[in-house]
């Protein structure tokens, strides 16, 4: 799935990196802890939050993520999206909340980490 159907999906309106909307995204993970998100992503996946912090944005630097939605009607703050355009790590906005957003995206085929073999404890170690 590309950036650009997850925002359609999402009705999120594009903050930062437009250009990037043509990326693939072959997987998602939905959380509001840097932790969670170190532990449960990798490179060309993007991250649902309602964490609206630089360190959010410092943390999908150092993973490769696609991109970063947040959710809730959340909105970054101008140093944020300052560092997101200078790193190069397309972020949106969406109304809906984490678990409609994660349900949508699900829904219109984009798998979660568990599903997602090359992730950490993917498919193969899923329950």
């Amino acid at each position: 799935m590309q950036l650009k159907d997850i925002a359609r999906i999402l009705e999120a309106e594009v903050l930062t990196c437009e250009d990037k909307l043509n990326c693939t995204v072959e997987a998602a993970c939905g959380c509001d802890l840097i932790s969670d998100m170190l532990a449960f992503t990798k490179e060309k996946m993007i991250v649902l939050t309602g964490l609206v912090s630089p360190q959010i944005i410092r943390a999908a630097e150092m993973v490769d993520l696609s991109g970063v939605v947040f959710v809730r009607g959340k909105r970054p703050t101008p140093d944020i999206i300052e560092l997101s355009e200078e790193l190069g790590i397309p972020i949106m906005c969406t109304h809906y909340p984490l678990y409609e957003s994660a349900g949508l995206l699900f829904a219109a085929g984009l798998p979660g980490w568990r599903h997602w073999p090359r992730a950490v404890g993917g498919s193969e170690d899923a329950p």
